[in-house]
Formats: C-alpha cells, sequence, structure tokens
C-alpha cells in the first residue's frame, strides 16, 4: 500500500515533522513522487516502527542510523542498548527540574554542566538528570559553601572532565581492541556474541569504575597529606593523617 505523508504519520503514530527529519537524516529512504506528491509504502512504516523501538531503547539517531545502514551488527546494537539503557532509578529530571530539587540556581547549573562536572544521559535527544546528580550537585554546593572561588572550581572541574574523558576514550580503545573486535570476529551466532558483549560490559563497567574511584581517593588523600606535611603544624599533620587512616581502613 501507499500512503500520503499525512497518512503514514498517523499509521506510524509519529508528525510530518518527525517524518521529513528522519528523511533529512538519512534514516527513511526517499518516498516515490509523482508530480508534487510523495507517496510511501508500507517499507517506509516498518522503518518509522524499527526506529522508534531503537530510540526507545535509548539509542542516539547517530548509531540507529549506523544499524539501519548495516554499518553496525546485532552484537553492536545489543552493545548500544546496553550502554543507553536507563539508570536503575526511574526518575529523569530536565536541568530546570534538578535546579528546583536543589535550590541551586539554574545558571550555575549550567556553568557546572558547560564545564562537565555534570554529565547528562542523552535520550531522544535530552539532556536528562537523574537523583544520582542531585546528590552531586549539592556536593558541589559544599565546595562553594566552605569557600572555594566559582571560578577556581570550574576550571577544576574542566581539566577534570577532558582528563576523565582521556581515560575513558582510553578504556574504551581497549575494550573494542581486545574484546569487541575478537568477538565479531569468532565466529558466535548473532545472538551469542551479543549475549558475551553485553555481558563483558556489564562486568567491566562496574569494575573500572571501581578501579577509577579508588585510585583518585587514595591520590588525592596522598597529595593532601604531602601537602600538609610541607606547611603545616604538627596538629595539622595529625589531624590529617588521622582522618586518612579512616577513609583508608
Amino acid at each position: 500500500m501507499e500512503y500520503r505523508v499525512e497518512e503514514l504519520a498517523r499509521r506510524a503514530d509519529t508528525s510530518v515533522d518527525t517524518i521529513r527529519y528522519y528523511q533529512a537524516k538519512g534514516l527513511l529512504p526517499p518516498p516515490r513522487r509523482e508530480g508534487r506528491v510523495a507517496w510511501y509504502d508500507d517499507g517506509h512504516l516498518e522503518r518509522l516502527g524499527r526506529i522508534r523501538s531503537l530510540a526507545a531503547r535509548g539509542l542516539t539517531l547517530s548509531t540507529i542510523g549506523r544499524l539501519l545502514h548495516g554499518e553496525l551488527d546485532a552484537a553492536d546494537e545489543a552493545l548500544a542498548a546496553a550502554v543507553a539503557a536507563p539508570p536503575a532509578d526511574p526518575e529523569l529530571l530536565t536541568l530546570e527540574e534538578l535546579a528546583e530539587r536543589t535550590s541551586i540556581p539554574l545558571p550555575l547549573l549550567q556553568a557546572v554542566s558547560r564545564e562537565g562536572l555534570l554529565v547528562p544521559r542523552r535520550q531522544d535527544g535530552q539532556a536528562w538528570f537523574t537523583t544520582e546528580d542531585v546528590a552531586i550537585a549539592a556536593a558541589g554546593l559544599k565546595l562553594l559553601e566552605a569557600g572555594l572561588p566559582l571560578p577556581d572550581v570550574l576550571a577544576l572541574a574542566k581539566r577534570h572532565d577532558q582528563a576523565m574523558r582521556d581515560v575513558a576514550e582510553r578504556a574504551v580503545a581497549l575494550f573494542d581492541d581486545h574484546i569487541r573486535q575478537p568477538l565479531r570476529s569468532s565466529g558466535l551466532n548473532d545472538d551469542d556474541a551479543a549475549r558475551r558483549l553485553v555481558e563483558a560490559f556489564q562486568a567491566l563497567l562496574p569494575a573500572t569504575v571501581a578501579l577509577v574511584t579508588h585510585h583518585f581517593r587514595r591520590t588525592l588523600l596522598a597529595v593532601a597529606q604531602e601537602h600538609i606535611e610541607r606547611v603545616g603544624a604538627a596538629a595539622e599533620v595529625e589531624a590529617v593523617e588521622a582522618e586518612a587512616r579512616s577513609w583508608i581502613g
């Protein structure tokens, strides 16, 4: 069957603007044209359903496009869905809602987000935050309330974001080189390859996070001790060493 764009939008439960946007992005094949009239068929309807299904799993339009064009396989689809999976906490907040929840001025949260201290989850082109970000924002506010200058905190956040991105990119490259690529060439069927890839990601992500968190905490404590030993009074040195022991313990 063939449909005008309005009928296709109705059958796909979407909007005409969305259909045209997908066409512009190369996600939807061009329609058959008869004069000035564009005709769509069941293939377009199926493709819209596929796009909607993938988007519902949290995949970006860029990833969806690569899947639709055959540049990524079923194992990659499963991995992308695992990476994009929503957090266990189902409550998603906009930045405005995060500001309201934390009583932190929106411009301040916008500045912190720009510098990478708050990292949103991307879903359907929208930046979302969770209740974990409420706690992180509150922790950041404590730094300011303690007297740290906002420009210096933002500058530190920017440096931290760049350093963490460098580490994360290297970690992802290692995963791709030593786990994803070997699995892709292992001869496993699509279902088994997808399962093994997702299992590896789900096992290695918390392990990597634990390693990075542990290392940063130990390094921060060590640097703090080294600094106070150089410049602090005896009582300060003793207090910092006692605090460090309590954190390590």
